[in-house]
Protein backbone atom coordinates (compact mmCIF):
# COMPACT_ATOMS: atom_id res chain seq x y z
CA UNK A 1 0.00 0.00 0.00
CA UNK A 2 1.16 3.78 -0.59
CA UNK A 3 2.17 4.96 2.31
CA UNK A 4 0.24 8.90 2.33
CA UNK A 5 -0.75 9.25 5.44
CA UNK A 6 -0.45 12.93 6.40
CA UNK A 7 -2.49 13.77 3.15
CA UNK A 8 -4.78 10.59 3.40
CA UNK A 9 -8.23 11.72 4.71
CA UNK A 10 -11.08 9.77 5.95
CA UNK A 11 -12.58 11.50 8.61
CA UNK A 12 -13.82 15.34 8.47
CA UNK A 13 -13.41 17.87 11.89
CA UNK A 14 -16.80 18.86 13.67
CA UNK A 15 -16.39 22.32 12.27
CA UNK A 16 -13.62 24.57 10.45
CA UNK A 17 -10.86 25.99 11.84
CA UNK A 18 -11.10 29.50 12.57
CA UNK A 19 -8.08 30.68 10.63
CA UNK A 20 -10.49 28.96 7.34
CA UNK A 21 -13.42 31.13 8.73
CA UNK A 22 -12.02 34.45 8.65
CA UNK A 23 -9.52 33.90 5.17
CA UNK A 24 -10.79 35.68 2.31
CA UNK A 25 -9.08 35.99 -0.70
CA UNK A 26 -9.21 37.56 -4.55
CA UNK A 27 -7.36 36.02 -7.52
CA UNK A 28 -4.35 38.74 -6.78
CA UNK A 29 -3.46 37.51 -3.37
CA UNK A 30 -3.06 33.56 -4.08
CA UNK A 31 0.40 32.38 -3.48
CA UNK A 32 1.98 29.22 -5.39
CA UNK A 33 4.81 27.75 -3.89
CA UNK A 34 7.37 26.60 -6.59
CA UNK A 35 8.02 23.17 -7.33
CA UNK A 36 11.39 21.47 -8.19
CA UNK A 37 12.80 19.59 -11.26
CA UNK A 38 9.86 19.10 -13.08
CA UNK A 39 8.47 20.31 -16.42
CA UNK A 40 5.32 22.74 -16.00
CA UNK A 41 2.91 24.61 -18.70
CA UNK A 42 4.23 27.94 -19.57
CA UNK A 43 0.92 29.26 -19.31
CA UNK A 44 0.09 28.16 -15.95
CA UNK A 45 0.00 31.65 -14.38
CA UNK A 46 -1.15 33.47 -17.62
CA UNK A 47 -4.30 31.11 -16.56
CA UNK A 48 -4.43 32.21 -12.86
CA UNK A 49 -3.91 35.48 -13.29
CA UNK A 50 -6.78 35.80 -16.43
CA UNK A 51 -9.44 37.76 -15.99
CA UNK A 52 -12.89 36.19 -15.09
CA UNK A 53 -14.49 34.56 -18.37
CA UNK A 54 -17.85 35.28 -19.30
CA UNK A 55 -17.80 33.98 -22.66
CA UNK A 56 -20.67 31.43 -22.14
CA UNK A 57 -22.11 30.95 -25.45
CA UNK A 58 -21.10 30.07 -28.81
CA UNK A 59 -21.67 32.96 -31.24
CA UNK A 60 -20.95 32.66 -35.04
CA UNK A 61 -17.38 32.98 -34.65
CA UNK A 62 -16.57 31.67 -31.81
CA UNK A 63 -17.23 32.28 -27.81
CA UNK A 64 -19.29 35.17 -26.75
CA UNK A 65 -20.93 36.74 -23.53
CA UNK A 66 -24.24 35.06 -22.75
CA UNK A 67 -27.13 37.66 -23.03
CA UNK A 68 -26.64 37.79 -27.01
CA UNK A 69 -26.57 33.82 -27.20
CA UNK A 70 -29.52 33.14 -29.95
CA UNK A 71 -30.75 30.05 -28.35
CA UNK A 72 -32.08 30.85 -25.05
CA UNK A 73 -30.81 27.66 -22.25
CA UNK A 74 -32.43 27.98 -18.90
CA UNK A 75 -32.48 25.65 -16.62
CA UNK A 76 -35.56 23.18 -15.65
CA UNK A 77 -35.23 24.33 -12.22
CA UNK A 78 -35.10 27.31 -9.86
CA UNK A 79 -31.25 27.57 -8.51
CA UNK A 80 -31.21 26.72 -4.61
CA UNK A 81 -30.87 30.35 -2.88
CA UNK A 82 -26.88 30.81 -2.20
CA UNK A 83 -28.16 33.48 0.64
CA UNK A 84 -26.95 31.11 3.41
CA UNK A 85 -23.43 30.48 1.80
CA UNK A 86 -20.59 31.63 3.60
CA UNK A 87 -17.78 30.13 1.85
CA UNK A 88 -16.53 28.22 -1.33
CA UNK A 89 -16.76 24.91 0.08
CA UNK A 90 -20.58 25.39 1.20
CA UNK A 91 -20.89 26.84 -2.43
CA UNK A 92 -19.35 23.84 -3.94
CA UNK A 93 -21.96 21.07 -1.97
CA UNK A 94 -24.64 22.68 -3.18
CA UNK A 95 -23.82 23.20 -6.87
CA UNK A 96 -22.61 19.40 -6.03
CA UNK A 97 -26.78 18.80 -4.69
CA UNK A 98 -28.07 20.31 -8.05
CA UNK A 99 -29.62 18.19 -9.87
CA UNK A 100 -30.55 20.14 -12.87
CA UNK A 101 -27.10 20.67 -15.03
CA UNK A 102 -27.57 23.97 -16.36
CA UNK A 103 -28.42 24.96 -12.77
CA UNK A 104 -25.23 23.09 -11.68
CA UNK A 105 -23.37 25.09 -14.79
CA UNK A 106 -24.88 28.63 -13.62
CA UNK A 107 -24.56 28.38 -10.11
CA UNK A 108 -20.86 27.05 -10.94
CA UNK A 109 -20.20 30.40 -12.49
CA UNK A 110 -21.90 32.19 -9.86
CA UNK A 111 -19.80 30.54 -6.77
CA UNK A 112 -16.40 31.10 -8.86
CA UNK A 113 -17.21 35.13 -9.41
CA UNK A 114 -17.79 35.73 -5.94
CA UNK A 115 -14.64 34.02 -5.07
CA UNK A 116 -12.61 36.36 -7.83
CA UNK A 117 -14.04 38.99 -6.33
CA UNK A 118 -12.46 37.97 -2.89
CA UNK A 119 -15.91 37.90 -1.06
CA UNK A 120 -15.91 34.28 0.18
CA UNK A 121 -13.07 32.24 2.10
CA UNK A 122 -12.50 28.50 1.36
CA UNK A 123 -14.31 27.36 4.52
CA UNK A 124 -15.85 24.15 5.54
CA UNK A 125 -18.17 21.64 4.26
CA UNK A 126 -19.24 18.24 3.82
CA UNK A 127 -19.71 16.80 0.01
CA UNK A 128 -22.83 14.80 -0.26
CA UNK A 129 -21.32 10.63 -1.13
CA UNK A 130 -22.64 11.40 -4.91
CA UNK A 131 -23.74 14.16 -6.93
CA UNK A 132 -27.33 14.71 -8.00
CA UNK A 133 -28.15 13.75 -11.73
CA UNK A 134 -31.28 14.36 -13.43
CA UNK A 135 -33.59 11.64 -14.54
CA UNK A 136 -31.82 11.69 -17.93
CA UNK A 137 -29.85 10.30 -19.34
CA UNK A 138 -30.07 6.89 -18.00
CA UNK A 139 -26.72 5.97 -16.47
CA UNK A 140 -25.39 2.49 -17.80
CA UNK A 141 -21.61 0.85 -17.79
CA UNK A 142 -19.70 1.78 -20.55
CA UNK A 143 -19.95 -1.45 -22.11
CA UNK A 144 -24.12 -0.76 -22.56
CA UNK A 145 -23.64 2.62 -24.34
CA UNK A 146 -25.23 1.88 -27.45
CA UNK A 147 -23.14 2.32 -30.92
CA UNK A 148 -23.63 5.84 -32.89
CA UNK A 149 -25.63 3.84 -35.36
CA UNK A 150 -28.43 2.70 -32.88
CA UNK A 151 -28.04 5.82 -29.96
CA UNK A 152 -30.95 7.24 -32.35
CA UNK A 153 -28.70 10.64 -32.77
CA UNK A 154 -26.78 11.60 -35.84
CA UNK A 155 -22.90 11.04 -35.49
CA UNK A 156 -22.04 14.91 -34.41
CA UNK A 157 -24.71 14.80 -31.86
CA UNK A 158 -23.50 11.57 -30.56
CA UNK A 159 -19.92 13.05 -30.27
CA UNK A 160 -20.83 15.97 -28.54
CA UNK A 161 -23.41 14.69 -26.42
CA UNK A 162 -20.99 12.11 -24.90
CA UNK A 163 -18.53 15.26 -24.57
CA UNK A 164 -21.33 16.97 -22.79
CA UNK A 165 -21.55 14.16 -20.15
CA UNK A 166 -17.92 14.17 -19.94
CA UNK A 167 -18.02 18.07 -19.05
CA UNK A 168 -20.84 17.96 -16.49
CA UNK A 169 -18.96 15.62 -14.71
CA UNK A 170 -15.93 17.32 -14.32
CA UNK A 171 -17.68 20.21 -13.04
CA UNK A 172 -18.87 17.63 -9.87
CA UNK A 173 -15.19 16.20 -9.97
CA UNK A 174 -13.72 19.54 -9.16
CA UNK A 175 -16.01 20.67 -6.82
CA UNK A 176 -16.10 17.42 -4.94
CA UNK A 177 -12.09 18.02 -4.65
CA UNK A 178 -13.20 21.31 -3.19
CA UNK A 179 -15.37 20.41 -0.66
CA UNK A 180 -14.03 16.78 0.29
CA UNK A 181 -10.39 18.57 0.92
CA UNK A 182 -11.40 21.68 2.17
CA UNK A 183 -10.69 20.87 5.91
CA UNK A 184 -7.00 20.32 4.62
CA UNK A 185 -6.44 24.16 3.89
CA UNK A 186 -3.55 24.70 5.91
CA UNK A 187 -1.81 21.70 4.42
CA UNK A 188 -2.55 22.02 0.88
CA UNK A 189 -2.09 25.74 0.46
CA UNK A 190 -5.36 28.26 -0.65
CA UNK A 191 -3.74 27.84 -4.53
CA UNK A 192 -5.23 24.24 -4.34
CA UNK A 193 -8.90 25.13 -4.11
CA UNK A 194 -8.57 29.12 -6.02
CA UNK A 195 -7.19 26.13 -9.14
CA UNK A 196 -9.68 23.65 -9.07
CA UNK A 197 -12.78 26.22 -8.60
CA UNK A 198 -10.94 28.47 -11.86
CA UNK A 199 -10.91 24.46 -13.29
CA UNK A 200 -14.86 24.07 -12.03
CA UNK A 201 -15.66 27.44 -13.90
CA UNK A 202 -14.01 26.27 -17.36
CA UNK A 203 -15.82 23.10 -17.48
CA UNK A 204 -19.13 24.63 -16.41
CA UNK A 205 -18.87 27.25 -19.62
CA UNK A 206 -17.45 23.95 -21.45
CA UNK A 207 -20.80 21.97 -20.53
CA UNK A 208 -22.96 25.33 -21.62
CA UNK A 209 -21.42 25.25 -25.24
CA UNK A 210 -21.95 21.44 -25.58
CA UNK A 211 -26.09 21.77 -24.42
CA UNK A 212 -26.45 25.14 -26.88
CA UNK A 213 -24.52 23.06 -29.77
CA UNK A 214 -26.87 20.29 -28.91
CA UNK A 215 -30.22 22.43 -29.41
CA UNK A 216 -29.06 24.01 -32.92
CA UNK A 217 -28.85 20.40 -33.59
CA UNK A 218 -32.27 19.90 -32.51
CA UNK A 219 -31.62 17.65 -29.12
CA UNK A 220 -30.71 17.51 -25.76
CA UNK A 221 -28.43 16.24 -22.72
CA UNK A 222 -29.96 13.35 -21.74
CA UNK A 223 -31.32 12.34 -25.19
CA UNK A 224 -29.35 8.92 -24.95
CA UNK A 225 -27.52 6.91 -22.30
CA UNK A 226 -24.30 7.59 -20.47
CA UNK A 227 -21.72 6.08 -18.07
CA UNK A 228 -21.17 6.69 -14.77
CA UNK A 229 -16.74 5.41 -14.92
CA UNK A 230 -15.88 9.01 -14.00
CA UNK A 231 -17.77 9.41 -10.73
CA UNK A 232 -16.70 6.08 -9.82
CA UNK A 233 -13.11 6.53 -11.11
CA UNK A 234 -13.33 9.27 -8.44
CA UNK A 235 -14.82 7.66 -5.68
CA UNK A 236 -11.34 5.58 -5.59
CA UNK A 237 -9.73 8.65 -4.39
CA UNK A 238 -11.80 10.09 -1.95
CA UNK A 239 -9.86 9.91 1.00
CA UNK A 240 -6.27 10.45 -0.25
CA UNK A 241 -5.40 13.72 -2.07
CA UNK A 242 -2.33 12.27 -4.39
CA UNK A 243 -4.71 9.50 -5.55
CA UNK A 244 -7.50 11.95 -6.45
CA UNK A 245 -4.65 14.01 -8.49
CA UNK A 246 -3.40 10.58 -9.89
CA UNK A 247 -6.41 9.31 -11.17
CA UNK A 248 -8.55 12.36 -11.86
CA UNK A 249 -6.66 15.49 -13.66
CA UNK A 250 -3.09 12.99 -14.63
CA UNK A 251 -4.75 10.37 -16.03
CA UNK A 252 -9.18 11.32 -16.70
CA UNK A 253 -8.14 14.92 -17.89
CA UNK A 254 -5.26 14.00 -19.45
CA UNK A 255 -7.06 11.40 -21.69
CA UNK A 256 -9.25 14.39 -23.60
CA UNK A 257 -5.84 15.54 -24.56
CA UNK A 258 -5.35 12.52 -26.54
CA UNK A 259 -9.14 12.21 -27.58
CA UNK A 260 -9.76 15.95 -28.46
CA UNK A 261 -7.96 16.20 -32.08
CA UNK A 262 -9.31 12.66 -33.14
CA UNK A 263 -12.65 13.96 -32.60
CA UNK A 264 -12.29 17.29 -33.99
CA UNK A 265 -11.25 15.33 -37.33
CA UNK A 266 -14.05 13.06 -37.12
CA UNK A 267 -16.34 16.08 -36.83
CA UNK A 268 -14.62 17.83 -39.71
CA UNK A 269 -14.74 14.63 -41.96
CA UNK A 270 -18.83 14.62 -41.17
CA UNK A 271 -18.83 18.33 -42.23
CA UNK A 272 -19.76 19.93 -38.99
CA UNK A 273 -17.29 22.56 -38.73
CA UNK A 274 -19.09 24.68 -36.27
CA UNK A 275 -19.22 21.33 -33.53
CA UNK A 276 -15.51 21.25 -33.89
CA UNK A 277 -14.36 24.61 -33.67
CA UNK A 278 -15.77 23.80 -30.20
CA UNK A 279 -14.19 20.96 -29.59
CA UNK A 280 -11.09 22.17 -30.54
CA UNK A 281 -11.41 25.34 -28.14
CA UNK A 282 -12.64 23.02 -25.02
CA UNK A 283 -9.55 20.26 -26.05
CA UNK A 284 -7.26 23.36 -26.15
CA UNK A 285 -8.29 24.70 -22.87
CA UNK A 286 -8.04 21.18 -20.97
CA UNK A 287 -4.25 21.65 -20.99
CA UNK A 288 -4.74 23.81 -17.88
CA UNK A 289 -6.68 21.63 -16.12
CA UNK A 290 -3.74 18.65 -16.75
CA UNK A 291 -1.64 21.12 -16.13
CA UNK A 292 -2.64 22.05 -12.64
CA UNK A 293 -3.35 18.54 -11.73
CA UNK A 294 0.10 18.08 -12.56
CA UNK A 295 1.38 21.41 -10.52
CA UNK A 296 -0.56 20.01 -7.13
CA UNK A 297 0.34 16.28 -7.43
CA UNK A 298 4.36 17.16 -7.48
CA UNK A 299 3.57 19.75 -5.06
CA UNK A 300 2.28 17.26 -2.56
CA UNK A 301 4.63 14.54 -3.68
CA UNK A 302 7.59 16.87 -2.53
CA UNK A 303 6.05 17.37 0.32
CA UNK A 304 5.56 14.10 1.17
CA UNK A 305 9.67 13.32 0.56
CA UNK A 306 8.60 11.38 -2.12
CA UNK A 307 9.54 11.21 -5.66
CA UNK A 308 6.47 12.20 -8.72
CA UNK A 309 6.94 9.45 -11.10
CA UNK A 310 7.12 6.24 -8.77
CA UNK A 311 4.80 7.45 -6.36
CA UNK A 312 2.09 7.96 -9.80
CA UNK A 313 2.78 4.70 -10.94
CA UNK A 314 2.64 3.05 -7.42
CA UNK A 315 -0.90 4.71 -7.05
CA UNK A 316 -2.24 3.50 -10.53
CA UNK A 317 -1.25 -0.12 -9.01
CA UNK A 318 -3.38 0.40 -5.74
CA UNK A 319 -5.88 1.98 -7.69
CA UNK A 320 -6.06 -0.49 -10.39
CA UNK A 321 -5.86 2.02 -12.85
CA UNK A 322 -4.36 1.89 -17.02
CA UNK A 323 -3.10 4.00 -18.65
CA UNK A 324 -4.44 3.49 -22.14
CA UNK A 325 -2.79 5.09 -25.85
CA UNK A 326 -2.94 6.35 -28.07
CA UNK A 327 -1.08 9.28 -26.30
CA UNK A 328 -0.98 13.25 -27.56
CA UNK A 329 2.42 13.56 -26.75
CA UNK A 330 2.80 17.18 -27.56
CA UNK A 331 -0.29 18.18 -25.61
CA UNK A 332 1.17 15.99 -22.72
CA UNK A 333 3.81 17.28 -22.43
CA UNK A 334 3.05 20.96 -23.05
CA UNK A 335 0.75 20.46 -19.70
CA UNK A 336 3.77 18.94 -18.22
CA UNK A 337 2.80 15.72 -17.47
CA UNK A 338 5.57 13.17 -18.15
CA UNK A 339 3.92 10.73 -15.54
CA UNK A 340 2.72 7.92 -18.44
CA UNK A 341 4.51 5.71 -20.51
CA UNK A 342 6.83 7.76 -23.10
CA UNK A 343 7.22 7.20 -26.63
CA UNK A 344 9.87 4.36 -27.58
CA UNK A 345 12.05 4.49 -31.00
CA UNK A 346 12.48 1.65 -32.94
CA UNK A 347 15.92 0.19 -32.32
CA UNK A 348 17.98 -2.53 -34.73
CA UNK A 349 19.49 -5.45 -32.63
CA UNK A 350 22.72 -3.98 -32.77
CA UNK A 351 21.88 -0.94 -30.71
CA UNK A 352 19.47 -2.62 -28.36
CA UNK A 353 22.77 -5.11 -27.70
CA UNK A 354 24.97 -2.01 -27.19
CA UNK A 355 22.79 -0.82 -24.60
CA UNK A 356 22.71 -4.11 -22.54
CA UNK A 357 26.24 -4.46 -23.05
CA UNK A 358 26.21 -0.19 -21.11
CA UNK A 359 24.48 -1.78 -18.26
CA UNK A 360 27.59 -3.49 -17.15
CA UNK A 361 31.70 -2.50 -16.56
CA UNK A 362 34.29 -4.64 -16.93
CA UNK A 363 36.49 -4.78 -13.34
CA UNK A 364 40.11 -5.78 -14.17
CA UNK A 365 40.83 -6.86 -10.61
CA UNK A 366 38.22 -9.25 -10.12
CA UNK A 367 37.91 -10.11 -14.05
CA UNK A 368 34.30 -10.30 -14.12
CA UNK A 369 31.40 -7.99 -15.29
CA UNK A 370 30.04 -5.74 -12.81
CA UNK A 371 26.56 -4.79 -12.65
CA UNK A 372 25.77 -0.91 -12.98
CA UNK A 373 22.52 -0.87 -12.40
CA UNK A 374 23.21 0.73 -8.81
CA UNK A 375 24.77 3.70 -10.95
CA UNK A 376 21.89 3.83 -12.84
CA UNK A 377 19.21 4.26 -10.43
CA UNK A 378 20.99 6.41 -7.93
CA UNK A 379 21.26 9.05 -11.09
CA UNK A 380 17.60 8.49 -12.13
CA UNK A 381 16.83 8.81 -8.23
CA UNK A 382 18.36 12.20 -8.41
CA UNK A 383 15.89 13.64 -11.12
CA UNK A 384 12.66 12.36 -10.14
Amino acid sequence: MLSTATYRFSSYPSSPPLNQIRRFSSAASVEYPPIHHHPQWSGLDRWRRSPLNRDRCWGPNGPIEEKPCEIELRPTTSPPSFSSCSSLAEMGGVVLSSADPLTKAKLTHFAYTKWRLGDLPVGFSHPPSRPARPPKPQLVSPKEIPPPKSSGLPLNAYMLHNLAHVELNAIDLAWDTIVRFSPFIDLLGEGFFADFAHVADDESRHFTWCTQRLAELGFSYGDMAAHSFLWRECEKSSDDVAARLAVIPLVQEARGLDAGPRLVNKLMGFGDHRTSNIVAKIADEEVAHVAVGVYWFVSVCQKMGRAPASTFTEILQEYNVEVKGPFNHSARQEAGTILYPQPRKKTSFLRCTTDLLALFRWNRKTQVWESRLNDCYATQAHFL
